[in-house]
C-alpha cells in the first residue's frame, strides 16, 4: 500500500528551477549548463510542471502491465485499457492524470511506479536510482520543486553510469541508457545533439557570475559569495564585494564544513557546494 504523502491533485508549491540550480548540478557531475539543458529540453521542453501546476507526467500502460504482474489486478487493468503488454499498443491521451487516477484505484503504488515524472521524466520504478525510498516519496518532492526533479535526474544518470556519456557528448550511448533500446526510433540521440548545439550558441547564464575568486578579488561574484556564506552562517563581516581577510576566513570555515580543501579560494568545486542549498 502506497501511503499518500504528496498533495491532493498533485499540486504543491511548484517552485521553478533557477539558473543557479542548473549551473550547480552541472558542476557536480563535471558538465556545463548546456548538457543539462539539452536533456531537460528533449524530455519536457524545458519545464517540469504543466499548466495546472502539477509535475509533468506520462502514464505508461505497458509499464503498469509489468508492475502489476499476473493476477486479477492486471486483468482488470487490461479490460479497462489501463495496461497492455507492449508499448505503442494504443495512443496516449494529452493528459495522463485521469488515466493515472483510474490506475491508482487498482494499485496506487504500481500506478506511481508506472509513470514518468518531472523535468527528466524519471520513471517511478527508478525511484531508488533517483534517490528516493519509494515512488510516492519522489512524487511528493516533485510536487514541491523543479530542483528536486533535476537532482533526481542527475542521481539517476550517475546511478546508471551515464555521466561519462554525457560529459563526452556521446548522445547515442546516453540516449540508449536513459531512454531504452528503442531510442533511435524516436530520434532521442539526434534531438539531444541538436538541443546541445543550440544551447552551446547561448552564453552560460552564470559563467560571468561564478569565476574563480580569492584574496584581493573585487567584483559582484565576491558579493554573491559573501551573501551565500553569510546566509549559511559563515560571517564575512559584510557584503562589500571585496575578498578580504574576513571573507577568506569565512570561506575556509565553509570549505572545512563541506569537506573541501580549505584553501580559501572559491573555484568551481567550492561554488557548487556554496550554491547547493540555493
Amino acid at each position: 500500500m502506497e501511503k499518500r504523502m504528496y498533495p491532493a491533485g498533485f499540486k504543491g508549491r511548484a517552485k521553478r528551477l533557477t539558473v543557479i540550480d542548473i549551473a550547480r548540478v552541472g558542476r557536480l557531475i563535471g558538465t556545463g549548463e548546456d548538457e543539462i539543458r539539452a536533456v531537460i529540453e528533449v524530455e519536457t521542453s524545458g519545464g517540469g510542471f504543466d499548466n495546472k501546476g502539477r509535475p509533468k507526467m506520462l502514464f505508461e500502460p505497458h509499464v503498469f502491465w509489468r508492475e502489476l504482474g499476473p493476477g486479477q489486478k492486471r486483468t482488470t487493468a487490461e479490460a479497462t485499457g489501463l495496461a497492455y503488454q507492449r508499448w505503442g499498443s494504443a495512443p496516449y491521451p494529452k493528459d495522463s492524470y485521469p488515466r493515472l487516477a483510474l490506475a491508482m484505484k487498482i494499485d496506487a503504488a504500481a500506478a506511481l511506479r508506472s509513470a514518468s515524472w518531472g523535468l527528466g521524466q524519471v520513471l517511478g520504478f527508478n525511484h531508488k536510482a533517483a534517490g528516493y525510498a519509494s515512488a510516492g516519496d519522489m512524487v511528493e518532492a516533485f510536487c514541491d520543486s523543479e530542483t528536486a526533479h533535476l537532482e533526481a535526474m542527475i542521481s539517476f544518470i550517475i546511478s546508471e553510469d551515464l555521466d561519462d556519456e554525457l560529459r563526452r557528448h556521446d548522445w547515442s550511448a546516453f540516449a540508449r541508457g536513459y531512454n531504452g533500446a528503442g531510442y533511435a526510433t524516436h530520434g532521442y540521440h539526434t534531438k539531444l545533439a541538436a538541443a546541445f548545439k543550440r544551447w552551446q550558441a547561448i552564453p552560460d547564464a552564470l559563467a560571468p557570475a561564478c569565476p574563480k575568486i580569492g584574496l584581493g578579488s573585487r567584483n559582484d561574484a565576491v558579493r554573491h559569495a559573501q551573501a551565500r556564506l553569510t546566509a549559511l552562517g559563515f560571517d564575512t563581516k559584510g557584503t562589500d564585494g571585496i575578498f578580504g581577510a574576513n571573507t577568506r576566513a569565512a570561506t575556509i570555515a565553509f570549505q572545512k564544513s563541506a569537506g573541501l580543501a580549505p584553501d580559501g579560494i572559491i573555484g568551481p568545486i567550492s561554488w557548487a557546494a556554496l550554491l547547493k542549498e540555493n
